[in-house]
């Protein structure tokens, strides 16, 4: 990005732990004073049962892989999000962007007539379901404020949990996350969307 001539800096920054929350926070005020865009992009999938195929069942999740990937997928967006809310407020126009998945759909999973329907992989989609009912709540409570917030599904992308067969590539899967992050003024909020087109909830 230097070279393309962007000015950028890199923050060594993860999920998981609560203090690299507070050093971002430290980084964004001390050095701009607020911060303009959020995008909630890390996740996991959850692993696969020996024998079983990819990933699993409701019936058969263990519990602390459940534990594990709503750890990653939802309780640390969110407290992430609430730690760097105050610099949004800030913002002449603060965008939050959840990287969710249409694997999160509830309306499409309980569809027989979906292309989702038998991509039910427990854990991952919980997670994501869960993420976005933080968007709508979130979106609620933000709603008389320059703040937008919303969930982005990506697509299925060449990613180290999309893997080599996905369609899309990196740059096509940035498109919606960019899109959000860069909303006018008239924009949408507590939406869910994949390359401009809304999916259900």
């Amino acid at each position: 990005m230097r070279a393309a001539g962007a000015d950028t800096d890199v923050l060594k920054f993860d999920i998981t732990k609560s203090d690299d929350y507070k050093a971002a926070y430290d980084y964004f005020d001390s050095k701009y004073g607020r911060l303009d865009i959020l995008i909630n992009n890390a996740g996991i999938a959850g692993g696969v049962f020996p024998g079983t195929g990819p990933e699993h069942s409701a019936g058969e999740v263990p519990v602390d892989l459940l534990h594990n990937v709503f750890e990653t997928n939802f309780f640390a967006p969110v407290a992430l999000t609430k730690t760097l809310l105050p610099l949004l407020r800030k913002s002449p126009a603060g965008r939050i962007v959840n990287l969710s998945s249409i694997l999160g759909s509830l309306t499409m999973h309980a569809d027989p007539q979906s292309p989702i329907y038998d991509a039910k992989s427990f854990a991952y989609d919980a997670s994501k379901t869960a993420l976005n009912a933080f968007t709508i709540h979130l979106a609620y409570e933000l709603r008389g404020t320059k703040i937008k917030v919303n969930s982005a599904h990506p697509g299925w992308v060449k990613t180290d949990m999309g893997g080599e067969h996905a369609p899309m590539e990196l740059s096509d899967g940035a498109k919606t996350s960019i899109a959000l992050a860069t909303l006018p003024e008239d924009g949408p909020t507590g939406s869910f969307l994949h390359q401009g087109k809304p999916l259900p909830w």
